[in-house]
C-alpha cells in the first residue's frame, strides 16, 4: 500500500508555470505506475498524464500535451508535474494516483488504486 500527498498548487496568471509534486510513502514507490488527474468544478475527474515505473514511457491527454511534463524521482519517492503555458481551462484540483499493475485503461480513474488528497491550481486571466 502507498500513501500519496500532493503539493505545489496555487494561484497563477495565464502563461505562467507551476510544478506539482506528489510524495509517496513506503519503500516500493518504484514498483508503481504513477499518474496525474484533475477535476474542474462541475466536471468529472479526467486523466492528465502517466509515467511508467522506470520513467521510460510517458503519456498525456491531448489538452496538455506539449505543455505539461510528468517525471519521477524514485530515490525521492516523488512524481512531478511540470505545467507550462497555463490556461484558465487548466484550473482544477489536481490528484496524483498510483497503480501497482501496468497496462489497463489508465485514462480511466477506476483503473487506479491509490489517490492523494489533491491540490488546487487556479489560473487567472
Amino acid at each position: 500500500q502507498v500513501q500519496l500527498g500532493e503539493s505545489g498548487g496555487g494561484l497563477v496568471q495565464v502563461g505562467d508555470s507551476l510544478r506539482l509534486s506528489c510524495a509517496a510513502s513506503g519503500r516500493t514507490f518504484s514498483s508503481y505506475v504513477m499518474g496525474w488527474f484533475r477535476q474542474a468544478p462541475g466536471k468529472e475527474r479526467e486523466f492528465v498524464a502517466t509515467i511508467t515505473r522506470s520513467g521510460g514511457y510517458t503519456d498525456y491527454s491531448d489538452s496538455v500535451k506539449g505543455r505539461f511534463t510528468i517525471s519521477r524521482d524514485n530515490a525521492k519517492n516523488t512524481v512531478y508535474l511540470q505545467m507550462n503555458s497555463l490556461k484558465p481551462e487548466d484550473t482544477a484540483v489536481y490528484y496524483c494516483a498510483a497503480n501497482p499493475r501496468s497496462g489497463g485503461d489508465y485514462y480511466t480513474d477506476s483503473t487506479w488504486n491509490y489517490w492523494g488528497q489533491g491540490t488546487q491550481v487556479t489560473v487567472s486571466s
